[in-house]
């Protein structure tokens, strides 16, 4: 009895063998190339690149125009895939796909969020992009171009130095809008990628807002700050900032409300806001506040809360350079000289220091450091 018992579970401990044998190991990309991922954010869209990258390996002169990175399409059938008119796969091996959680336009044209197979038919004088749908098959040998989603046409560039293994790269930077690079030998093949920020940031908003966010005097604040300060969604912004200041008493939230009721045109009631919030406002909020003042040319209305900053806040480094701001934005040149003198010594590090040494020198000269 005990040996047909033990029969079977030798049969399977063999076969969980066998397949153990038939799993391939992990081991690095063929060919001696690298797999790699770069991702950062254009406002709150997230970009995702995910390649594998060749390398030069003394190539240099032969990789554009060759069989490595012909020009225009190819027909890779004859190598097994199933594409007649292949473009390049922008990388090695796997295909190149590039993922974008929010709506994007790509050269000016729009792109759905998603994630896309990226090609690349490839010309010395211009190149075709192009995002798929397919973004699982491998490499391009299975690329159909019925599943494009977009084509974009840009001009490549010759870089100063080779770049050994190709690269994507993020550059010129702004608040809605990078450049990627796609970098290998002396070539860079780069496009632009822009995104709406603030129909994104708005949309997350209400998304955010509908969750436990919801209930959160600070979260209403924070986007109705964000309509306030970008010009954008005001009506919306006002009914955010209302919520907020229902059930909220911090500074930020009451001095957004405010904000609000003085673009409405309630200035008596904005200032009746503020003069509260003032009370529970810390000192960096209040120079902040003041900033703010200055920067809408309320100058007489910003000396006095950085005044009120220093009464609270005495021989701090924070409300001498207040002072010093707010004395400039009046014109008297003498008190603001004063109090950035006062600040320097106590500069917490070498930037402000430097700050400040700057705002004495223009002051000596009679100028306003705002």
């Amino acid at each position: 009895m005990k040996k047909h018992i033990l029969f079977p579970a030798l049969l399977v401990c063999f076969g969980t063998l066998l397949h153990a044998q038939t799993t391939p190991l992990k081991t690095p990309p063929s060919g001696g190339n690298k797999k790699a991922m770069v991702a950062e954010q254009i406002g709150i869209t997230t970009v995702t690149i995910n390649y594998d990258r060749p390398g030069v390996k003394g190539r240099e002169g032969k990789i554009y125009g060759t069989s490595i990175v012909y020009e225009g399409y190819d027909d890779l059938s004859v190598q097994g895939g199933t594409s007649k008119k292949a473009p390049w796969r922008a990388g090695a091996n796997e295909n190149t796909t590039i993922a974008f959680n929010t709506d994007v336009t790509i050269e000016g044209k729009a792109l759905p969020a998603g994630k896309y197979g990226f090609f690349v038919a490839y010309g010395p004088q211009e190149c075709t992009l192009i995002f798929s749908k397919d973004n699982g098959s491998w490499g391009s040998y299975f690329y159909d171009e019925k599943n494009d989603a977009l084509r974009v046409k840009v001009k490549p560039a010759a870089l100063d130095k080779s770049v050994e293994w190709l690269k994507y790269e993020f550059i010129d930077q702004t608040a809605s809008s990078a450049t990627i690079a796609l970098q290998w030998e002396k070539v860079s093949i780069p496009f632009k990628i822009e995104v709406d920020l603030a129909k994104t940031q708005i949309d997350e908003f209400r998304t955010a807002l509908k969750s436990d966010q919801g209930f959160n005097p600070e979260a209403y604040q924070q986007a109705a700050s964000f309509c306030l300060a970008n010009n954008t969604n005001l009506d919306e912004g006002m009914v955010w900032a209302t919520n907020a200041a229902q059930s909220g008493n911090t500074f930020p939230v009451q001095s957004t409300y405010a904000g609000f009721l003085e673009l409405k045109g309630r200035k008596s009631a904005a200032d009746s806001v503020m003069k509260v919030a003032m009370e529970s406002g810390n000192m960096f909020e209040l120079h902040q506040y003041g900033r703010r003042l200055l920067n809408q040319k309320r100058n007489d209305e910003a000396l006095e809360v950085f005044k009120t900053n220093a009464k609270k806040n005495p021989k701090k480094f924070t409300t001498y350079v207040g002072l010093a701001r707010g004395f400039s934005g009046k014109g008297d040149y003498k008190n603001a000289l004063a109090n950035a003198k006062a600040a320097l010594p106590l500069a917490p590090d070498a930037v402000n220091k430097g700050s400040v040494e700057g705002m004495i020198k223009k002051l000596e000269e009679g100028k306003d450091i705002n």
